[in-house]
């Protein structure tokens, strides 16, 4: 999948007012995933996405991997994001949505193996392909 195609898909399925809005929120989501999944784990997610997504993922600013919960993870987009963490969540679910038909199926189940129960929120999206063009 294309860089374009990914925001666009981001855009739609979280009705975003802009594709900038989609670009943002994907990339605090994807910036939010390098701080909770080790620099090992993200490698075969990064090597599935466009160049510039991939970017997101690698570029780490810090040492150590964090665990934390799902409230948590939403805090840190919509900081990120500068804007409410209810309108964050339906961000986040977006960009996991999309994530989920960018890459191949073990990697996502990879992917997806590092979220606790209390993620499991941000996994139920419908996959892209049922979006309207």
């Amino acid at each position: 999948m294309e860089y374009h195609e990914f925001i666009t898909h981001v855009q739609s399925l979280s009705q975003s007012n802009s594709l900038e809005e989609a670009e943002l929120a994907t990339r605090a989501t994807l910036e939010t995933i390098k701080e909770r999944i080790a620099e090992s784990d993200i490698q075969g997610l990064a090597a599935q996405l466009p160049q510039k997504l991939s970017d997101y993922l690698q570029t780490r600013t810090q040492a150590s991997t964090q665990s934390f919960h799902l409230q948590e993870f939403i805090q840190r987009v919509s900081q990120k994001e500068h804007i409410e963490p209810t309108t964050t969540a339906i961000h986040v679910r977006a960009v996991f949505a999309v994530l989920q038909n960018a890459i191949s199926p073990e990697i996502f189940s990879k992917f997806q193996a590092h979220f606790s129960h209390d993620y499991e929120e941000l996994f139920t999206a419908p996959p892209t392909s049922e979006v309207p063009a």
